[in-house]
């Protein structure tokens, strides 16, 4: 197996089989963060990758989930997607799923055919990156793409028949924009309906550029009580309506895990960060939370 550099996967993927189709992030200009600092982008020989796969064939006696990375794979053009994917089926008939983080640029510059036929090869579940629903905020973390975008290429991925699992980052506006920040998650989360929601909590790190501005005081980090809520103010801006939606605020970076579906888990949610304000010491340690 050939991996180039830190590799990276949503906390979903932890016991898939990840197979680097790109090499980092096509876009990588994030102010917020620091993966992908470690190369340039660019797109792996096919029959480097092939030959990776056949390797797993032969080291794991069971392969269920399969994750592309890196950054973007969605990237890659229709027809390279498809040759992977076939060849995944074929060497892997039991596996149920195959998963790729897709930038929302990504995901508009493909048809709803192409898409489709991603959906029909296996691709099982995309992952995109929103960060927030402010086109402040996304003009100040240069995500390189607006609210009206995002929310676009969220529902063109769902209407294709492919669930998508979307991230938003609390504490991303500072003290300054949090309450709007909250909000307009909230609200671009009801418009969009993903089939999943992870909400993480800022965590900035060198080389992300964040990172500077925060030790230099040109960025207020949120307190942890401030964190909770704004959760809290989000949750209360979500109002999907016909479906399911999967809600998690459990990654080592959150103060206060939470799990559930909405609608139907958003009170009982909202209770349990309620729950925390009353008590901050059942917020999570400084020293627990990771990346």
């Amino acid at each position: 197996m050939q991996y180039t550099g830190s590799v990276y996967r949503p906390p979903s993927e932890a016991y898939s089989l990840i197979i680097q189709v790109t090499l980092g992030c096509a876009h990588n200009g994030c102010t917020f963060c620091g993966m992908f600092k470690d190369k340039s982008f660019s797109l792996r020989n096919e029959e480097d990758i092939f030959r990776d796969l056949e390797e797993s064939r032969r080291m794991f006696r069971r392969v269920e989930r399969v994750f592309l990375a890196d950054g973007d794979a969605l990237v890659l053009k229709n027809d390279k997607l498809l040759r992977i994917l076939e060849k995944i089926k074929t060497l892997f008939p039991e596996c149920e799923r195959v998963g790729i983080y897709g930038s929302p640029q990504d995901v508009l510059r493909k048809t709803p055919g192409e898409l489709a036929a991603l959906r029909n090869e296996g691709l099982g579940i995309v992952y995109i990156g929103a960060e927030s629903g402010s086109d402040k905020v996304l003009t100040d973390i240069k995500k390189g793409a607006t609210r009206a975008e995002i929310t676009e290429s969220i529902v063109k991925t769902e209407n294709a028949g492919i669930p998508a699992s979307v991230t938003f980052i609390s504490g991303l506006a500072g003290q300054d924009g949090w309450r709007d920040h909250a909000a307009l998650c909230g609200t671009m989360i009801s418009e969009a309906a993903p089939s999943y929601i992870g909400l993480l909590t800022l965590i900035a790190e060198p080389p992300a550029p964040l990172f500077a501005d925060i030790a230099a005081g040109r960025f207020k980090l949120l307190t942890p009580v401030q964190v909770v809520e704004e959760t809290r103010l989000m949750l209360q801006h979500i109002d999907i309506k016909g479906r399911d939606c999967v809600f998690r605020s459990n990654h080592a970076s959150n103060y206060v895990s939470l799990r559930g579906t909405l609608p139907s888990d958003k009170d009982s949610m909202i209770a349990r960060l309620d729950a925390a304000l009353r008590d901050a010491g059942g917020l999570k340690d400084e020293r627990f939370r990771m990346l």
